[in-house]
């Protein structure tokens, strides 16, 4: 009965309609689709077979820090192919509309197989417990029973996120180094406006979502992940100096609330 109602919630994520609008950051460089191109493109739609992307099934939104760098946030969202009751694989844009930036990519798996990991392996990989009982992951859209019922499974399962293009961080292309980001661990960590830029316009309150959630069990996590809170940083240094924003201290502008959320320690608000 668990996994049919968890069967039927992720059947719901992208049926479900995801909310307000969340337009990418940046505006990527380059000229106009040609004519020519467009119905080159038209073609290789009605043509051509895309299983891995009709495998796409659940749409979820929550936030990341560069890791190492805890100030820096921003909001992910991620459209994810679930492989097996043990593997998710994900792919985050910046954004739910057709010209989002795909930021990177969120590997998931259930606490089974994370327990298998070789403890330098599991340094890479986050926990989601807070994600989920602080109301800040979300699945846009669906029934609060069906996201409850994802929630359940969620909460037993670890990520590994790399993201490839710092479009919070205004980077026209993607730039630099590819960057390991982390999740959160406690209250107090992510940035309130933008959790609040988020919920505003996607039309959730993430505070009511952690009180009906206070029914899940938070189950133990495993020592080996979230290893920044115990002091080991695993970080790609980027020699052009793309991520040297860290600890920035001056005041930013106000974020466009259609646009993605980040932290005011990235130039993206």
């Amino acid at each position: 009965m668990r996994r049919s109602i968890v069967c039927a919630a992720v059947a719901l994520v992208l049926s479900a309609c995801g909310g307000g609008n969340t337009e990418s950051s940046v505006q990527a460089p380059g000229a106009e689709e040609s004519a020519k191109t467009k119905v080159l493109e038209t073609g290789a739609a009605v043509l051509q077979d895309r299983p891995p992307v009709d495998a796409i099934n659940a749409y979820l939104d929550g936030f990341h820090f560069y890791n190492g760098q805890m100030k820096v946030q921003m909001e992910a969202h991620h459209y994810c192919s679930i492989l097996n009751e043990d593997v998710i694989q994900c792919t985050i844009y910046d954004g739910n509309v057709k010209d989002a930036k795909l930021m990177g990519v969120e590997y998931i798996i259930s606490e089974k197989l994370f327990a298998g990991l070789p403890e330098q392996e599991k340094a890479l990989w986050h926990s989601h417990v807070q994600e989920v009982k602080s109301g800040q992951l979300i699945a846009p859209g669906i029934p609060e029973v069906a996201e409850h019922a994802l929630m359940e499974k969620l909460i037993h399962t670890y990520g590994k996120t790399w993201h490839t293009w710092h479009t919070d961080l205004d980077k026209d292309l993607p730039r630099g180094m590819p960057q390991l980001m982390m999740g959160f661990t406690a209250d107090g960590q992510a940035d309130p406006a933008m959790v609040a830029a988020r919920d505003a316009r996607l039309g959730v309150s993430s505070e009511d979502k952690r009180k009906r959630r206070a029914d899940i069990a938070a189950p133990p996590i495993d020592a080996g992940a979230d290893a920044w809170h115990k002091g080991k940083v695993i970080q790609i240094e980027d020699p052009i100096g793309g991520h040297a924003h860290a600890g920035k201290e001056e005041p930013d502008a106000p974020s466009d609330g259609d646009k993605n959320a980040t932290s005011k320690g990235s130039s993206g608000m």
